[in-house]
């Protein structure tokens, strides 16, 4: 037996001393080097008593080391959680205590907050700094640089991506070996990553964009990253001429289109920009190839199957389309009412099936159930048609999921924050287009009756309770909120009444 994953993205580079992580301040990391800290760590997981199958939550800034855990968990069959920074401690327990982590590896400016969650969980706790300090790495240093790689098969858990519906908690997505390494694979032919590729990463990699994205297709390729801790616009400029391959959110390109130094000059030398996590606007695909000749190429994944379609490399780049379905990845419109496949043209809710479709939500067999239909087909939860051509068009989601700068932001939770202020009688929060995220959140209230509710302190108290990325950009008020004659909120009138709130 082998471990895929590990042997499929790692492994392969043992003893390789071409150039893996190009970092900010000049340092090159080798892959070799690279496996080597990889060992170290997974040799830490195993002093310490973790074994195959156990959950290992992360939430650390993006560094070398942070990357290296992944690999460590991979190598040690551990199911890796990584969890975005921007979470409070509030919902930082709940993703730990559901996914029954063993191990918390946090930022030491987090360690006395989660040490108490860790404390009451019987998990164990390690701090990893941006700068590669830590309790974690000070274990690691001392540990062998190699490590025997633990048997795992294709099926077995690699994974756990929380994400959100529009009812109840986050759901844990289960990811397996395969379903990782086969779409990674996948990328690196459709894609034509090679060896000699340098990607301009400027992604977080708590998500699965940065992560199972564009370092999994690094990885499988071999080829080298030029390593930002964060998208910068000035360090993005100037590591453009070194780089030849760019992933990156809607919000990247929009940005650098904002700046004169992005010229055509700059991008000549670059073979692709490709955009996900949030739908681009046919506008920025127009601007992007008038200012640089280059044409984007837009694909479609989520976090229960990693990507699913792409625009093609060589072919039409089709803007306002997500391309064709990957190979080995099947796709079809369905009724949301019986499931039967509709014709070409028409809307519906899109569905796929293949090696990239994830094994289900960790303790949830209802939620899984539902979305996961017995022969394989996932419910993705998006409307969508196909052309003519076979193109495959998102037009909207049939659930009030927003998506705002590539992430994703449950609704029902900023809502219950907003209710609960003085003065509140009730709430929706909707998604609304914006030039920059794609879509951004804005937050309608209802007072109560004789109340004039300050919408300054609401604000306060949702910093204080919310990650950044899910404040409201702005709180309107109204006398009542829309209904239909069962007395739901009709979200769809209140986007329609703000689709322009701040689009020019």
């Amino acid at each position: 037996m082998a471990n895929p994953l590990y042997d499929g993205l790692f492994g392969i580079h043992a003893g390789k001393t071409t150039p893996f992580l190009r970092l900010l301040d000049g340092q090159v990391i080798t892959h070799q080097d690279f496996l080597a800290t990889s060992a170290q760590i997974a040799n830490v997981t195993a002093q310490i008593g973790l074994k195959p199958g156990d959950r290992v939550a992360a939430q650390v800034e993006k560094s070398p080391e942070a990357l290296a855990l992944y690999a460590a968990c991979a190598q040690a069959g551990l199911v890796f959680l990584p969890l975005n920074t921007a979470y409070t401690v509030d919902e930082l327990s709940y993703f730990i205590e559901n996914s029954g982590a063993s191990l918390i590896v946090c930022d030491g400016k987090s360690e006395e907050k989660l040490g108490e969650v860790a404390k009451g969980l019987g998990a164990q706790i390690e701090t990893l700094n941006a700068d590669g300090t830590g309790t974690l790495m000070a274990q690691a240093q001392a540990m062998p640089v190699s490590f025997a790689t633990v048997d795992r098969k294709g099926d077995d858990l690699a994974a756990f991506l929380y994400t959100s519906g529009t009812t109840g908690r986050s759901k844990g997505a289960m990811l397996t070996q395969n379903n990782l390494l086969s779409n990674a694979q996948t990328l690196v032919k459709e894609w034509r990553f090679a060896a000699d590729d340098v990607l301009l990463h400027a992604l977080p990699i708590f998500h699965t964009h940065g992560l199972f994205v564009a370092t999994n297709v690094t990885l499988a390729a071999g080829s080298s990253m030029i390593f930002m801790p964060k998208f910068d616009l000035d360090q993005v400029i100037e590591g453009m001429p070194e780089a030849t391959t760019m992933m990156g959110v809607p919000t990247f390109y929009t940005r650098l289109l904002g700046d004169a130094r992005f010229t055509r000059d700059l991008a000549a030398h670059m073979r692709l920009f490709v955009s996900g996590s949030a739908p681009l606007l046919a506008e920025t695909h127009v601007q992007f190839e008038e200012r640089t000749g280059h044409r984007i190429l837009e694909r479609y994944g989520m976090t229960e199957t990693n990507m699913n379609t792409s625009n093609p490399f060589d072919g039409e780049r089709r803007a306002g389309t997500v391309g064709f379905p990957l190979p080995g990845v099947e796709l079809k419109i369905t009724n949301p009412d019986n499931g039967e496949t509709l014709p070409d043209g028409e809307v519906g809710q899109i569905e796929v099936r293949g090696p990239n479709v994830f094994k289900g939500y960790w303790q949830m067999p209802e939620k899984t159930a539902a979305e996961l239909r017995e022969d394989g087909f996932f419910i993705t939860g998006d409307l969508g048609k196909i052309d003519e051509d076979g193109y495959v068009h998102i037009v909207g989601r049939n659930k009030d999921l927003i998506i705002s700068g590539g992430y994703n932001i449950y609704p029902k939770e900023i809502e219950m924050v907003l209710d609960d202020q003085p003065g509140v009688l009730e709430s929706a929060v909707i998604g609304v287009p914006h030039p920059d995220f794609g879509e951004t959140v804005l937050g309608v209230i209802v007072p109560e009756n004789g109340a004039s509710p300050d919408t300054d302190a609401m604000m306060v108290s949702v910093r204080q309770s919310l990650a950044r990325f899910k404040h409201p950009r702005e709180l309107v008020v109204l006398d009542e909120l829309p209904r239909n004659t069962m007395g739901k909120v009709q979200k769809n009138i209140l986007r329609e009444q703000y689709q322009g709130m701040f689009v020019s």
